[in-house]
């Protein structure tokens, strides 16, 4: 007959095992580097600027985080090192023309794709999604692929 007080529960129906731990989304993640500005975590527009971290911002987003003197304000991990203005380098981009994001529709309607970059190595042709390593240079704001610069050779430069 059953629930009639005479069940034992077993072990397995008593105790929870350890939780998992949440992996991340590796595209996820990178979608997130890439496209959008790590202190204000909107799209990344033009002018956009990057710290020694490699990290990348929108300008109007750092100078805002710059000026905010009040004291109530909650301190931000991603610009703490962020003292000034000249902390931060604005970089060269060189756009992907195969790149349709901004010229379609802005309803909402539209698929993202988001593995096609924005900006591209303008040596190699190589996408800036985050699958290669990307540097620039501090006292230009050009931005290359590590390949590029290995393939280069000088530290100056190409334009």
């Amino acid at each position: 007959m059953g629930c009639d007080g005479g069940t034992i529960p077993k072990r397995h129906e008593l105790v929870k095992g350890p939780r998992k731990a949440v992996k991340v989304d590796k595209t996820a993640e990178l979608v997130a580097r890439w496209y959008y500005c790590t202190l204000s975590q909107e799209k990344l527009c033009r002018p956009i600027v990057a710290c020694e971290l490699g990290r990348l911002y929108n300008k109007d987003a750092v100078i805002e985080f710059l000026l905010d003197k009040s004291t109530d304000k909650t301190p931000v991990e991603a610009a703490s090192h962020i003292k000034s203005i000249k902390n931060v380098t604005e970089l060269n981009l060189a756009d992907n023309p195969a790149w349709s994001g901004d010229k379609e529709s802005k309803k909402g309607d539209t698929y993202d794709d988001i593995q096609s970059a924005r900006f591209i190595c303008p040596v190699v042709g190589l996408e800036m999604n985050g699958r290669h390593r990307f540097c620039f240079l501090r006292s230009c704001g050009c931005v290359f692929s590590e390949r590029a610069l290995k393939e280069i050779k000088t530290e100056v430069c190409h334009k």
